[in-house]
């Protein structure tokens, strides 16, 4: 899918959730219907958990992606920083049985720019076993405790959210170099 169609798959997926939603992704750089939509979520009594990497391979995208944690935290949703390296899991589900597994990272790039794959599953014991796989995932991870968030420094708060201005223009940025 491309453009509209990963950003409007996306939000439907926020929205049909009733009881829990859980995504997975290394790369949470939202835009702002995202957050809202997220925060909303979580307001209106859905479990709400994401689930994204400790340590990024971008410092700058690392701190774009929590100059929105304190809307989420704020709201409710738990946030899990796994960390066993990059978790490169793109997956989404919804409820006990509708699934989203995909290529697109919950980022700009992702969304607008690139040509991504993503495959719906919609079916209970397909959405129970990757739930599981997340719930590992989530073990794996500590969970970032809101009253601990607010206590962060000046410093990493202003970098936080100097990143948070430019994630606009992370998905235009070329990928991290791999190089040696």
């Amino acid at each position: 899918f491309h453009n509209l169609a990963a950003t409007n798959a996306l939000q439907s997926f926020i929205h049909e959730a009733e009881q829990k939603l859980v995504m997975t992704t290394p790369y949470f750089v939202p835009d702002v219907a995202t957050v809202v939509n997220l925060a909303t979520a979580a307001r209106r009594g859905v479990e709400v958990h994401l689930v994204v990497p400790l340590r990024n391979d971008s410092r700058l995208v690392g701190l774009a992606s929590r100059s929105s944690y304190g809307t989420l935290l704020e709201a409710g949703v738990r946030i899990h920083e796994f960390e066993g390296g990059l978790l490169h899991a793109n997956a989404i589900t919804v409820d006990s049985d509708i699934s989203l597994v995909s290529s697109a990272n919950l980022d700009r790039r992702s969304l607008f720019l690139n040509f991504e794959a993503g495959l719906y599953v919609y079916d209970q014991d397909f959405t129970s076993q990757l739930r599981f796989l997340q719930q590992s995932y989530i073990e794996s991870s500590r969970t970032v405790d809101p009253a601990r968030w607010n206590e962060r420094g000046v410093k990493t708060l202003l970098a936080e959210n100097a990143a948070g201005l430019l994630s606009p223009l992370l998905g235009a940025l070329p990928a991290p170099s791999q190089s040696s």
